[in-house]
Parts: C-alpha cells; structure tokens; sequence
C-alpha cells in the first residue's frame, strides 16, 4: 500500500479553507450551506487520517513520515524548516483530533442551530481544528509553538463566543491571559534549546541530546520552562484556573478545546521531549507531584460543584492530573492511552450533559434536575457509559488506561511512588464519587424543575448519533491496551514502543507483574466504593450529604470556594500589578516617555513646517526657480556618482 505524502500538507490546510470560506462568506449562505462546508472540511481530514492508519500499519511500512518545504528561517546557519512528520504518536492525536473532532461537529449543527452568529461559531471550530492539526503535524518547537498560540487564539473566540455576556467575555480573556504566562516559559525553553543546540527541529535537538551522556543541569532548566508552558495549555496548578470559566463557552466547545483536543496539548508536548525529560529526573519528579496535586484538588473541589458543566470541567482537569502523573514517572504510553480514552468519555459526558441543557431549555444547576431516566432515554444511557468509564470500571476503556498509570506509578524507581499511587487510588474513589452523584442528581429521584414550565425533550438524532458512537468508544477504546496480566498483549503500548522506546524509569519484576491483578482489583473496589457512597447520599438518604456538609461546614465552606485559589490570585497578584501598571508605570510612561515624546515630536515638526512655510511663498517665480535648482542638483548627483 502507497501514501502520498503531500496529502500531509492537506490534512490541516482543509479545515483553514474552511474557516476561510465560513469565516467570509458564511454570513451570506443559509445554515445548510455553513453546515456543509464546516462538516466537509472536517470529514476530508478524517479520511485522509484513516488512509495514513491503514498505511502506517500495513506490512514493510516506515517508523515515521516526513514531508518539508524550503527553509522557513535561516539566518547565519540555524535554520528552521517548515516541515510536517507523521510517527506513532502524531497517528494516534491525528485520530482523536480528527475523529472526535468531526463527531462534535456533527452535534454542534444540531446543538447550536437556533444560535445567532452560527457561521462565525464554525468558522472558529474549523479554525481550532488548523492549528490543532498543525501543533500535532509539527517537526520543531517553533511550529509546534505556532499551533499552540494558535489553539489559545482559537480556545479565546470561542469561549467568548457569547461576547455580549459579561461572564462569557471574561473567561476568555483568562483563559487567553493565564495561557500567556505558561507561553513565556515556552519562548524562554525555545531561546534555550537554541543556545545549547543551535536548532529547534526535533529531530536535529533529540539527537544531539541522546548523543551526549548530558544529565540536569541546562537541560533541567529547559524542561521545567516546557512544564510551565504544558501546565498552561493542560490546566494543571498554578495555571487550572482558566478551565473551569471556560465552560461559559457553547458545550460542544467545552467537549472539543476542554475535553478532547487543546489541553492534551500540554501533555502532548511533554510526551514528544520524553528525550530531554529522560535526562532530567527532577523535572520528572515536579511533573509527578503537580499530576498527582492537581488530581486531587480538582476531584475535591468537584464533589461540590452545582453546575454540571463545572462538575465535568474539574473532572477534566482530575484526569489531566492523571495524564501527567504518568509522564513523570516515565509511563508515557500510559499517558497517551489515557489522554486517548479521556477523549471518548469526556466528549461524551459533556455532549450528553449539552443533551440534558438542551431538554430542559438551557437548565444547567443539578438541583433543579432529577427524574429524567426515562424521559430522555438514549442521552441517559449514553451518558450512563460515560459515567461508568471515567469511574474506572470494568470492562469499560478507562479501567485499562486509569489502571495502567496507577500500576506503572506503584513501580516508579522513586520514594514517593507508593504516596503518588495511594493519591492516585483516593483520587480514583472521589471521581467515582462525584460523577455517580452527578448521575443520580440528573437522571434519579422526584423531578426538581416546573414541569409545567419545561416540556423536557430528547435531543434530534443529529446530536444523538454522535452520543451513540462515542458511547461505543467509551466502552471498547480501552480494549486495544488490555495488559498481559488480563490476558492481552498491551498492542497500545507496543504500538508506540518506535517513538519512546521502552521507558528506563519503570523497573517491573515478576512478582510485581503478578500484583497488578491486586492492584486492578483495588482500583475497581476504590470506584465501587464510590458508587456505594453516591448512592447512598442522593438516591437512599437524599438528605445525608446536606447533613453532612453542615457538620463539616468549614472543610465544605473550602471546597465550595476551591479553596480561595481565585482571590488569592486576585488579591496578592492581580491587584498588585494593576496598581503598579495603572499608577506607576502608566504615570512614568504615559506623563515621562509618552507625553515627552509627544512634546518633542510636535516641537520639531513646528518648527519643521515654519521652515517648509517659507518655501511657499504663491510667486510663480519662486517655485519655477526652486524646480530649476532641484532639476540641477538631480543632473549633478548622476553625474558625479558615475
């Protein structure tokens, strides 16, 4: 089997042309003619997708792909090129982008079809879908980064798609603002790599690293600038906070940019520099610790949240917090596996949770929920697998990722390992907490809204099927990394053994081979035991939880606040620089550099002008003599310079 690879380039070029087609013309064309072209420009990547899978995996077929155009930068010897490169770890986020991103395309014109500004709404879908596709595609840091600003640029129009919603409009701008502070420390790794290997292509930076017995010391200072940037882009502490604003946002934006695509980004990232992160145990270790944190804040903190959307937003940021937990402690596969199945489940449970908004005109708070089991039966349903998968149930494809990273966590070669696993388990019963009693608020008990007022309805089929196939994914995406310990053969992992090699940080015994059905087994009693405690506050004593929040008024007081995180930061940091922008450095530049140079511009060009003015002075004379010397000293420089 044959693979163009030019068709590389065509593979983000199709949803630009999209953008640019919807983006200019889509005011004009009715909603079908929109629909079309969002969901074409989507579909084409998708199938080209599908053809590199088929390639990439037939016999004889190469590790990696590569396909370039001239130098894009070349200034004194470093030089940059413009160049896309396909292995397979490209393969599998080239699958969940392309493939999750067109099924919430497909619900979006469903979702959205009644909302003003539906063509701007796509145009900004297919022009995230660009810039995801090129940070994937990328062979270097600096087009990696092009596509990494690009999904924040992306990430701010449609968060603030609802502009004229104040709450809307500032979500955006911390999202956009929060994600700048992690691109600085991009930038600053960037100016590094090139000082200390004078390239910023992959291939060129990992080879000169692996080359060298190099360990710590610049290469410490690099990768800890690329985890500012990934905690960012992935919404880990300190840089969570922009995520859980960003569900101001329509939900299927919630399901593509804060679920499936954007902030793996960060995760993404770290995975492709396992190179430099291999030399540099330390960074290794800040990246477990802060997964392993931000796990559990964010579970913690999503016990007590109303909305339903930000019950999912800090599940989001929990299993983030998983994701990169793995890569610190070297499981990298097991990271991309679980950033793989987090992308069925979580699109799912946020497009089922659109399905619940939608039948009951827009209701988002639990509270006024309940009793909607049999009312919407193909959203309860598929939201149900949804919820049973990101609790870690068997067989279910998050039983077979969440495993893997708590397994390959209890063999680090590190003393904090057994704490990083029990974290991880206690973090594992309070996800299969909330989301249990998440569905039983929603879908169990008495119906809490006017059912007079609200005619619940199930969603068009347009919005349903994509629930159905993700639903399907949820269930079997787990199935392609079962661990010999279960009776597979871990293909997932295998599969990507070419671009990571098998990792030196994990060190597996055979005895310790033989636990994993005990620690499994663990983990499965950890998530019934959250069902058994959901269960028993919100569907058999619907009054205990509420009970036992006032006996524990502060700790819940904590959690219902997350922890003050947002004026702390407010009051010790944003108040501070807003003081000294505003009055110090706005009175220095705006009276000192500003207004002086305004002085002094409009001094010279007065005094200019009154010499330009006496040079006009309405006498015909004058002006023919001033021709006539002009014409002179014109004819004189020709002369004299030849």
């Amino acid at each position: 089997m044959q693979f163009n690879t030019n068709l590389l380039w065509l593979i983000p070029t199709l949803p630009f042309a999209g953008f640019l087609l919807n983006g200019t013309l889509g005011r004009k064309l009715p909603r079908a003619a929109v629909t079309a072209i969002a969901l074409l420009f989507t579909l084409a990547p998708a199938v080209i997708v599908a053809q590199l899978w088929l390639f990439m995996k037939s016999a004889g077929a190469p590790l990696s792909l590569s396909v370039a155009s001239r130098p894009w930068i070349a200034v004194t010897g470093f030089q940059v090129n413009f160049a896309f490169a396909v292995d397979h770890l490209t393969l599998i986020m080239l699958g969940v982008v392309t493939g999750v991103g067109f099924l919430i395309h497909i619900y979006s014109a469903g979702y959205m079809a009644h909302e003003e500004g539906y063509w701007r709404f796509f145009a900004y879908l297919n022009l995230f879908m660009f810039f995801m596709l090129v940070l994937v595609l990328s062979s270097s840091f600096l087009l990696l980064f092009v596509g990494w600003e690009g999904v924040g640029l992306a990430s701010y129009l449609l968060i603030g798609f609802y502009f004229t919603k104040d709450s809307a409009a500032n979500a955006g701008k911390k999202a956009f603002i929060v994600n700048r502070i992690g691109d600085f420390g991009f930038l600053l790794a960037m100016f590094l790599i090139i000082a200390h290997f004078g390239s910023l292509n992959f291939a060129d930076v990992f080879t000169k690293v692996s080359a060298t017995p190099m360990t710590g010391g610049f290469l410490t200072a690099i990768c800890l600038l690329l985890v500012l940037g990934a905690t960012g882009k992935s919404a880990q502490i300190p840089l969570y906070i922009w995520l859980p604003d960003a569900m101001e946002g329509p939900t299927p934006v919630s399901a593509l940019i804060h679920a499936a695509t954007m902030v793996t980004a960060g995760i993404y990232m770290v995975a492709r520099c396992h190179t430099l992160f291999d030399r540099s145990p330390y960074a290794l270790g800040v990246i477990a610790i802060i997964g392993a944190a931000t796990a559990l804040m964010a579970a913690t903190i999503g016990m007590v949240q109303h909305d339903i959307k930000r019950v999912l937003a800090y599940s989001t940021v929990s299993q983030l917090g998983y994701m990169f937990m793995a890569c610190g402690v070297g499981a990298y596969s097991a990271g991309i596996f679980h950033l793989m199945t987090h992308a069925f489940f979580k699109a799912l449970l946020f497009l089922a949770a659109g399905s619940v908004i939608h039948a009951l005109s827009g209701e988002q708070d639990m509270r006024v929920m309940g009793g909607l089991r049999k009312r919407i039966p193909v959203t309860f349903w598929t939201m149900t697998m949804g919820v049973f998968a990101i609790a870690g149930l068997p067989p279910l494809a998050a039983f077979f990722s969440k495993d893997e990273i708590l397994y390959q966590t209890f063999l680090w070669d590190n003393p904090l390992a057994k704490l990083l696993w029990a974290v991880g388990m206690f973090t594992a019963f309070l996800t299969s907490f909330y989301m249990f009693r998440l569905w039983f608020k929603t879908f169990f008990g008495a119906p809490r809204f006017d059912e007079h007022e609200v005619h619940v309805h199930e969603s068009p089929a347009v919005m349903t099927i994509p629930l159905i196939l993700l639903a399907i994914l949820s269930i079997v995406g787990g199935w392609v990394g079962v661990p010999l310990a279960f009776g597979g053969h871990n293909e997932f992992e295998h599969f990507l053994d070419p671009v990571f090699n098998p990792t030196t940080h994990i060190v597996e015994h055979v005895a310790t081979r033989n636990a994993e059905p005990i620690l499994a087994a663990a983990s499965v009693l950890t998530a019934l035991l959250g069902l058994y405690f959901a269960w028993l506050f919100y569907y058999k004593k619907p009054g205990t939880a509420a009970t036992l929040a006032e006996r524990i008024k502060p700790v819940y007081n904590l959690l219902d606040h997350k922890y003050w995180v947002d004026e702390i930061y407010g009051r010790f940091i944003v108040a501070p620089l807003f003081i000294v922008s505003r009055y110090v450095l706005g009175g220095l530049i705006d009276t000192g550099i500003v207004q002086g140079s305004a002085a002094v511009a409009t001094g010279t060009t007065r005094g200019a002008g009154s010499i330009v003015r006496r040079m006009q002075s309405g006498n015909i004379r004058s002006y023919a003599g001033w021709l006539a010397f002009g014409a002179a000293a014109v004819i004189a420089i020709v002369l004299f310079t030849h």
